[in-house]
């Protein structure tokens, strides 16, 4: 297979870098600069970007990288107001933030957003753009952060900045996470239940099971891939018992029927859930569930943008099983994408998608925002083994929640 063939990294996997500051700093003009491509277009005229845009890239040595360009935090007007929203949206999923000043126009609003970024713990480099116009200027002390004179017009200073986001990027991101090699011992045997329906893309794998059999790979593990309906007789084929059975969370019932129960079983969601790293959280948000009542309203949302089918199982199954365990009807509100409410008052449980096409550091800060609001959250997979009554067992091939869960409980 040539290059051109493989599927580039998703952006769950890379690292998210986003440009902010004031309209008219030369945002856009840096970002083609360090891309060295005509990404955002670019004018004299303040407010040119309108909407957060994206570019995904290898940026050596980082590797895979997205870069996210936004608009003027500074914008006015109604119109202004809903850019800017958007723009400080893109803060809750960025590892790495670069904030674009002019030269010598360093003010309360560049200190008020630098507050911002350290708020959320968000590592900063300080870019201070127009080099070729005010050279002599002087550059502020930023204690602790760095800072680089750059010119996006004739390149003055762009190696620099490159290599002061290798210097500050989050070190943590280059560390190895695993989604389930490291419950699958080298030579051990993971089988993959992938059902093939309605839903499932055509031609294609889900990502999350892409990632699951890449990641079996390259923990030296054997990946054998079924549908629901042949994992009996696959599981009688083999001269031992596997390490690990992972399903669709949607099969889990008959999953859970068909697997022996000496042997680990979950789903790809709750493997999403622990890569993310949000599994405690969404664990115990699961035990809200309980506690749902007639009329209570409940928000799924999906971090992809898909059609939704006849047997949808965010819209139709989830909600279907959520029910039967509530013993009434439940309300559903239901968002896909970027998408997510300000005001999470109205809900008495958030469910959450495996958020494959998201990162973990807004899988996150939507946890933080649920938990701020005194709002439970928890994740499609453990929300269905909990209506199931396969929850104990869906968690069982992860002893860093087995205390956890006696706590909960206790």
């Amino acid at each position: 297979m040539c290059s051109a063939d493989m599927q580039p990294a998703s952006r769950s996997m890379r690292l998210h870098i986003g440009l902010f500051g004031r309209r008219n700093v030369g945002k856009s003009s840096l970002l083609n600069a360090l891309t060295r491509q005509q990404v955002s277009i670019v004018s004299a005229q303040a407010g040119t970007t309108t909407d957060p845009v994206e570019k995904p890239m290898e940026l050596l040595p980082f590797g895979p990288v997205l870069f996210v360009d936004t608009a003027g935090l500074d914008d006015e007007g109604l119109l202004g107001e809903v850019r800017s929203s958007r723009s400080r949206a893109v803060l809750d999923r960025v590892d790495l933030g670069i904030l674009v000043a002019e030269r010598g126009a360093w003010g309360p609003f560049e200190e008020g957003l630098l507050a911002d970024l350290k708020g959320r713990n968000i590592p900063t480099v300080v870019a201070f753009n127009k080099h070729d116009l005010r050279s002599e200027a002087d550059l502020p002390p930023l204690e602790g952060l760095e800072a680089v004179a750059v010119s996006a017009l004739d390149g003055h200073g762009v190696d620099a900045l490159r290599e002061a986001l290798l210097r500050a990027a989050p070190a943590d991101h280059f560390d190895s996470r695993h989604l389930l090699s490291d419950l699958v011992p080298p030579g051990e045997v993971a089988v993959l239940v992938m059902p093939i329906d309605a839903s499932a893309p055509k031609g294609r794998l889900i990502l999350p099971q892409v990632m699951a059999v890449r990641d079996v790979l390259d923990g030296a593990g054997l990946a054998l891939v079924v549908q629901a309906r042949e994992l009996s007789r696959a599981l009688s084929s083999l001269k031992g018992l596997p390490a690990l059975v992972v399903t669709d969370s949607q099969a889990f019932h008959s999953v859970a029927r068909d697997v022996p129960d000496s042997v680990p079983m979950t789903s790809f969601s709750i493997l999403m859930s622990r890569f993310h790293g949000s599994l405690a959280a969404q664990v115990r948000g699961a035990f809200a569930i309980e506690g749902l009542r007639g009329g209570d309203r409940v928000l799924v949302a999906e971090g992809c943008t898909h059609h939704p089918t006849e047997e949808d199982i965010g819209r139709v199954k989830l909600p279907r099983w959520l029910e039967q365990k509530a013993g009434e009807p439940l309300r559903f509100d239901t968002v896909q994408g970027r998408d997510f409410p300000v005001d999470l008052s109205p809900y008495k449980l958030v469910v959450h998608c495996g958020n494959c096409m998201g990162n973990r550091r807004e899988m996150l800060a939507r946890v933080h925002r649920c938990d701020a609001a005194g709002v439970p959250i928890t994740n499609y997979g453990l929300a269905i083994a909990y209506s199931l009554g396969i929850f104990d067992r869906a968690l069982r091939p992860f002893p860093e929640v087995q205390e956890f869960l006696h706590a909960l409980r206790a």
